[in-house]
């Protein structure tokens, strides 16, 4: 039975961060969750536990393991094992616990930006440096500059940091780029955290997520990688997310930075997990064709505004939109769009846009654009 992403959701005055931070005349596009309801058999999984009326600690069901083991299988092609899986209440605490895994005199940690924040805050949290690399263009794509990453590597760069598909660029990194950036943690002694968290909405056809820890035995015994299944059944306030960490040692030190402070997965995040991984295919090859359609459309019509330009993002539900504005962010709540500024990913010349949403939505936010840019005002 086909799924519905036309319907509308109404999520002002429901505590929505994306929806009811702004003023009531801005329309958001800006955070990266979704305006589609989440699966039925989610809903179901949630309502079992609400139905249950005790609300105490949890433990994970063996199905979980199995499930998450035979997933990274099958559809990453990387054979795990469960001893290596750590469940995780969300991705962002597993990205600040890994910055704190490295020593003192190895605790700067590198990423290339722009990029999602807390890739780029995770060290700092820690009261460490981040080593902060632009990425290069090349092509019309973004491409991650090796030679410079090379050059800035001091004694201290105990850690890279990717995020693979990327966000903001939407770049599905091929395994050419991914065996360069095994090889450049190889050489140089760095644990690689991954954040893969959007690698199930890979939007460009000809394109395969690869997990870089999958590529060879070294990489992955050096490695952590982050996943989640929030971003793609828009359970993303659940939190539920894990780290996949291969080396004993590295994963005792993970453990031991989150200890106190990083709460257990409760049930609704695990019921929530399951349901997804066991049930959502259907839903979720569903939404990848609206979110193809929705890019299609949206590229077609900012390619045509005076002042903004737009490449396929080949991942992801969010726009990389680059805008001659000097603060596009700013300029556009004052029409009455809400998008998230290059500065939040330590970018420029560009703005972020959100187009996991109703079609309906999306031409409202075309309008405003046009409207905005169109006047050369």
């Amino acid at each position: 039975m086909p799924f519905n992403f036309d319907k509308p959701t109404q999520r002002r005055g429901t505590g929505s961060v994306k929806w009811d931070m702004l003023p009531e005349d801005v329309l958001p596009v800006w955070v990266a969750d979704m305006d589609f309801e989440s699966p039925e058999e989610i809903k179901e999984a949630l309502r079992g536990l609400v139905d249950h009326q005790i609300y105490g600690y949890a433990w994970p069901k063996e199905e979980l393991f199995t499930v998450i083991i035979n997933r990274l299988k099958d559809r990453h092609g990387w054979e795990i094992k469960k001893e290596w899986i750590v469940l995780l209440p969300g991705l962002v605490p597993g990205l600040h616990a890994a910055a704190r895994t490295l020593p003192k005199e190895r605790s700067s940690v590198m990423t290339s930006t722009p990029v999602y924040f807390h890739l780029f805050k995770a060290a700092g949290s820690a009261g460490n440096q981040t080593i902060e690399v632009p990425f290069a263009q090349k092509d019309k794509k973004w491409v991650m500059d090796f030679a410079s990453m090379q050059n800035a590597l001091t004694s201290s760069t105990g850690m890279y940091m990717l995020c693979n598909p990327h966000n903001p660029n939407g770049r599905v990194f091929s395994k050419d780029e991914l065996e360069q950036v095994s090889d450049f943690c190889l050489n140089n002694d760095l644990v690689l955290v991954s954040d893969e968290i959007h690698c199930d909405l890979i939007l460009d056809n000809s394109k395969k997520h690869i997990s870089v820890a999958s590529l060879n035995k070294e990489i992955e015994n050096q490695s952590i990688t982050l996943l989640a299944p929030s971003k793609t059944w828009n359970i993303a306030g659940l939190g539920g997310s894990m780290a996949i960490i291969p080396n004993s040692d590295i994963r005792k030190k993970f453990q031991d930075a989150a200890y106190g402070i990083m709460p257990h997965m409760n049930n609704w995040q695990m019921a929530s997990m399951l349901a997804a991984y066991t049930h959502g295919e259907p839903w979720r090859k569903e939404l990848i064709s609206y979110l193809q359609a929705n890019q299609e459309y949206l590229l077609k019509e900012i390619n045509g505004i005076p002042g903004l330009s737009m490449e396929p993002c080949e991942a992801t539900y969010l726009a990389w939109i680059a805008c001659d504005k000097e603060n596009p962010e700013e300029y556009l709540r004052k029409h009455g769009l809400g998008v998230s500024g290059a500065h939040q990913f330590n970018g420029k010349g560009y703005f972020r846009l959100n187009f996991g949403t109703q079609r309906a939505n999306l031409e409202k936010a075309v309008a405003i654009l046009k409207e905005a840019f169109g006047s050369n005002s």
